[in-house]
């Protein structure tokens, strides 16, 4: 089964993907209220899967796309496909 996370509204011109760093996945608990975009505060995973099942408990994912610059995308604007 493939799973993707999927923005709802993309930014023009570019298809957004979470991004995997040399650490992981990159999301954060939205629930954290101040300062959470800071790396402290972060929580990095292997694996997209890991991933989607963080997003759907309301965690934000770091996502970007070629030319533009990564940022936190909130659960409510994200989309979990499995197929």
């Amino acid at each position: 089964m493939r799973t993707r996370i999927v923005r709802l509204k993309p930014r023009e011109g570019a298809e957004e993907a979470p991004l995997k760093t040399s650490r992981g996945f990159e999301l954060v608990d939205r629930r954290i209220p101040l300062k959470r975009h800071h790396v402290a505060n972060s929580t990095f995973v292997e694996s997209i899967e890991e991933a989607a099942n963080l997003v759907e408990q309301g965690y934000a994912i770091r996502m970007g796309a070629p030319g533009k610059r990564a940022s936190l995308i909130a659960p409510k604007s994200l989309r979990v496909l499995r197929d």
